[in-house]
């Protein structure tokens, strides 16, 4: 089916299903790479940063795969780009944003293990989910609302013991100022996650596939320029040869966290915004609280982190609530069937949405 064409329902599904696969990978490994990083040696923050959205020429590959098939399908109607100048402003200011997002982060979990990390970045729902009702006016039902107390709830608990796991070297008022920088980094991305949808609602244009990843890939590249002229002012070009060298991994697995950490984070941001583009904000954000819970247990095993009985009912209430959220889908997809198919769900969006 051509790219410009609206997907049927079992392809819409195939299609979230690859986007949370690969969201999947970007969640749990990610901030597993960053602590990696920190952990044996690194310490460069705006560094840190960039490699967050710096594996964003990898969207070429998928571009560069759809122009030629339109171009084999179409001919000479092929276009080269469907992102407009309004668009493209849109993605590039709200990747700025994503760029300081992107530091708040990086700063917060040099100071942080990864399982205090998590449980703020799983508040990240509740933003999501307050941005969604007054950015695109998002429906709640009783299971996506039973969905966010779960999930948020799971998310605290996880908090409960978490001074006992401040690392080694790091003071009190550093644990601290990193708490409240990624508690600011959750929120921040929590309002991005719908403006991203916004965007999808607004845009005079049909959404499609190709558009999605132009979207992605101007958000990255402004994220990662905002991210550059930290480095610069920072130094920290400077230093990287001099922190390969000391790196207690050895110099050429320094370059390959910095290569594979640029790589698993453009699965998150790519995942995410796949995810909105099939789903929804509030979908996308209950996928990466979900997924939370499987990175503090990837943690346990990666780096000896403490895996107390609060974290495993935390565990426990996130996978409830992801249930939940997909019940209520179901029901929702089930009813809009029996309704007729002009209430049934497409991942092609239009100014009317």
């Amino acid at each position: 089916m051509e790219d410009q064409l609206g997907l049927s329902s079992n392809m819409r599904r195939i299609l979230l299903i690859i986007n949370c696969l690969i969201l999947s990978v970007g969640v749990c490994g990610g901030p597993l790479m960053m602590r990696l990083y920190y952990v044996e040696g690194g310490s460069r923050i705006w560094l840190s940063s960039w490699l967050q959205t710096g594996g964003w020429p990898l969207t070429l590959i998928p571009l560069a795969i759809l122009y030629f098939y339109r171009l084999k399908t179409e001919a000479f109607d092929a276009k080269l780009y469907f992102i407009t100048p309004r668009i493209f402003i849109a993605s590039f200011v709200l990747g700025v944003a994503t760029g300081l997002d992107d530091y708040l982060y990086s700063w917060g979990g040099s100071k942080l293990p990864v399982s205090t990390s998590s449980l703020l970045i799983a508040a990240q729902l509740a933003f999501t989910a307050v941005g969604a009702f007054f950015i695109v006016k998002q429906k709640f039902t009783s299971y996506s609302v039973n969905a966010v107390v779960l999930l948020t709830l799971g998310a605290v608990l996880l908090g409960i013991r978490s001074n006992g796991d401040r690392p080694d070297g790091v003071t009190s008022k550093d644990y601290i100022i990193g708490f409240i920088m990624v508690l600011l980094a959750a929120s921040l991305y929590g309002v991005i996650l719908p403006c991203i949808e916004l965007i999808y609602m607004k845009a005079k244009q049909v959404i499609t596939a190709t558009l999605v990843l132009e979207i992605q890939m101007v958000m990255c590249f402004a994220a990662t320029a905002f991210c550059t002229v930290g480095m610069i002012a920072n130094k920290d070009f400077q230093a990287i040869s001099r922190e390969a060298k000391q790196y207690n991994l050895g110099e050429s697995r320094y370059y390959i966290v910095l290569v594979w950490s640029a790589i698993i984070w453009q699965c998150f941001f790519v995942g995410a915004i796949g995810v909105i583009y099939c789903s929804s904000s509030l979908m996308s954000g209950v996928m990466i609280a979900v997924l939370l819970p499987i990175t503090e247990v990837l943690a346990v095993i990666i780096f000896n982190e403490k895996f107390s009985g609060e974290k495993g009912l935390s565990l426990f209430l996130c996978l409830w609530g992801f249930v939940s959220y997909f019940y209520g889908e179901f029901k929702q997809t089930k009813k809009q069937k029996i309704e007729g198919p002009e209430n049934e769900m497409t991942i092609t969006h239009t100014d009317s949405v």
